[in-house]
C-alpha cells in the first residue's frame, strides 16, 4: 500500500511540475503521458486531433475541471447549447476567443 500512496505522489508531484511548454512538447509523443489528469488528457487528444478521445476523457471526470474542457469541445465542435450547459457546470464564462488560446488558458490552469 505504501507503494501506491508513494507513486502516486511521486505522479502528482512531476504533474504539477510540468509548464506549458513541457505539456506541449509531449504531444510529439505516441500516448499522453500517464502523470495527467482526465482532464489534461483530453485536451492532449483535442491537440492531436482526436476529438473522440478527448471527449472520452472529458466526460469521465465529473468535477469542474472536467467539466471546462467539456464545454470547450463541445464548443468547438459547433454545439453551443451544449457547451453553454458545460461552461455553466464548471463555473466559467463561456468561451469567445480563439480555440487556441481557450486550450492554452485551460490547460495553463490545469497545470497550476
Amino acid at each position: 500500500m505504501a507503494h501506491v500512496v508513494r507513486a502516486t505522489h511521486l505522479r502528482q508531484r512531476h504533474l504539477f511540475g510540468m509548464n506549458l511548454q513541457e505539456f506541449r512538447s509531449s504531444l510529439s509523443q505516441e500516448n499522453p503521458p500517464e502523470v495527467l489528469s482526465l482532464p489534461l488528457t483530453a485536451l492532449w487528444w483535442d491537440a492531436k486531433g482526436d476529438w473522440t478521445k478527448a471527449h472520452e476523457s472529458a466526460e469521465q471526470d465529473e468535477g469542474p475541471a472536467g467539466a471546462w474542457v467539456h464545454a470547450y469541445l463541445h464548443r468547438k465542435e459547433g454545439d453551443a447549447s451544449n457547451a453553454a450547459y458545460w461552461y455553466s457546470r464548471a463555473g466559467k464564462s463561456r468561451g469567445s476567443g480563439p480555440f487556441e488560446q481557450e486550450w492554452a488558458d485551460i490547460a495553463s490552469s490545469l497545470l497550476r
